[in-house]
């Protein structure tokens, strides 16, 4: 067990290192839509490539999850598979937004074995969701296209 300086350390370690083997700027907040991001999540059991939309407004933040929902079917057959939908999603904090997200299972950031496993995992599902969005994110921003 990692006391908590050295799993904040580790952690710095793992982000340095996925910098450095995959240096490039990642689209994450700078979507063009507030409060619609995309996210790099990590623990001792999952990674995870995250599309979080946490609009305050429940209206608009559902139109954006549906908008992402209707294009289900070429995101899975274009762009990234096995990706899951979750209209109601409730953080932590007891927040609730709406989440996609696709996962690599058994994998821990305490273990450098895996970092390797997982640097690969987000580069090729971070850049699968930044294409997707590159194609459909003006129909997505536009919320006076319906679904």
């Amino acid at each position: 067990m990692y006391s908590k300086e050295e799993a904040q350390k580790l952690k710095r370690e793992f982000w340095v290192s996925f910098a450095d083997k995959y240096p490039r700027k990642w689209v994450l907040y700078d979507t063009k839509i507030k409060d619609f991001s995309f996210k790099f999540f990590v623990d001792n059991k999952k990674a995870q490539v995250i599309i979080d939309i946490e609009h305050r407004n429940d209206e608009k933040r559902i139109v954006y999850f549906e908008k992402l929902e209707s294009l289900k079917s070429v995101l899975e057959e274009d762009f990234i598979k096995d990706l899951v939908f979750e209209k109601n999603h409730t953080l932590e904090s007891g927040k609730n937004i709406s989440r996609v997200w696709v996962e690599k299972l058994n994998v821990s950031v305490s273990n450098r074995k895996y970092w390797d496993e997982i640097f690969d995992f987000y580069n090729e599902k971070m850049h699968a969701v930044e294409m997707f969005y590159l194609e459909y994110g003006d129909y997505i921003r536009d919320l006076d296209l319906n679904t």
